[in-house]
């Protein structure tokens, strides 16, 4: 069964990724860090340069080179959609360009993203193994009651069976870096009804019991 529904997921230009990435460190940093975590020594950074210009057009290869091939791409971009589907308040997480966002967190250079790169790439490559082994075909191409019989059982990681235990580690985390994405573009926040510090003609101001209880009252 073909996905024609993420051929034409937005792709977001360079700029734009790298600055949504940098934008979203904050809300993606208070969530709980993967639980998979790496192997041996920990990662010992070594350098990096300095951060992107954001007023800069940058082409492909610039700044630090993308990590997903295509498969892992449309893998990763069903994954997304599986995780925020589209429904009447807000589009699928691929529709705002959050396999973009994921893309650049992974290949950036930063301490802690090359750890989430291997926690990416060998979870998507889990994924299609376990979907083959379960239905003889690759996520992307899973019917929707395929994709959640998978995520069902990783998407809980303090109740996962020990043979789902990595994998859960790996969904948790890129849950984390999906509602991280989304909910920073001005959809996910839409979705949320969080409207910012704009002004209100039905504000009123704090309330008597606010003021007494910081003694301004």
């Amino acid at each position: 069964m073909n996905s024609p529904e993420h051929a034409d997921s937005r792709r977001l230009d360079r700029r734009s990724a790298i600055k949504w990435m940098l934008a979203a460190t904050a809300s993606v940093a208070l969530m709980e860090r993967a639980g998979m975590a790496a192997e041996g020594a920990p990662t010992v950074g070594v350098g990096y340069g300095t951060d992107p210009d954001l007023v800069k057009i940058y082409k492909p290869g610039d700044v630090w080179a993308l990590t997903f091939t295509d498969a892992q791409r449309r893998t990763a971009t069903a994954l997304c959609d599986a995780i925020i589907p589209a429904d009447d308040k807000s589009p699928a997480a691929s529709k705002v360009g959050v396999p973009d966002f994921i893309d650049e967190w992974i290949s950036a250079p930063y301490p802690g993203h090359t750890d989430d790169k291997r926690t990416v790439l060998e979870g998507l490559a889990w994924i299609d193994a376990e979907s083959q082994k379960r239905f003889g075909n690759t996520f992307a191409d899973l019917v929707l009651k395929q994709k959640n019989a998978i995520c069902d059982d990783i998407c809980a990681f303090g109740k996962a069976k020990p043979e789902f235990k990595k994998a859960a580690g790996f969904f948790r985390k890129f849950r984390d870096l999906t509602a991280g994405g989304f909910y920073s573009t001005p959809e996910g926040m839409k979705d949320i009804g969080y409207v910012g510090n704009v002004p209100s003609v039905n504000f009123a101001g704090p309330t008597p019991e606010a003021l007494k209880h910081l003694g301004l009252a």
